[in-house]
């Protein structure tokens, strides 16, 4: 089992910063791909980011250039940052991780999944 605990979101407005965290814990060994979906009020979950245990990334095409995921294994944590931001970013973001070693960003398959933290981008 993995935990995962997202921090870092909160009202913000348009144009600002703010740096997601997600610290994992339990057997951490197996993670291998992380990623943040965000959903919006009536809006589908979204997949926005996600980097493989050798840093390679990926992006939705709506937060390419101004959202930045990365990585800390050796304190088993993730981060988003998210830079210009907009109102249409305002969302729930979630962290999530995969055990599988095979992945792509349109195949990418959560096993496990943080309670979200809330980002709210005002005009």
């Amino acid at each position: 089992q993995v935990q995962l605990v997202e921090s870092g979101g909160g009202l913000v407005q348009a144009g600002g910063s703010l740096r997601l965290s997600c610290a994992a814990s339990g057997s951490t060994r197996s993670i291998n791909a992380m990623g943040w979906y965000r959903q919006a009020p009536g809006k589908q979950r979204e997949l926005v980011a996600t980097i493989g245990s050798g840093g390679n990334t990926n992006y939705a095409q709506s937060v390419k250039g101004r959202f930045t995921i990365s990585r800390d294994n050796a304190k088993n944590t993730g981060y988003l940052q998210l830079n210009s931001l907009k109102p249409e970013d305002t969302a729930v973001y979630y962290c999530t991780v995969t055990r599988s070693l095979s992945y792509s960003f349109g195949g990418y398959y959560p096993d496990y999944w943080g309670q979200g933290t809330q980002v709210t981008v005002s005009e």
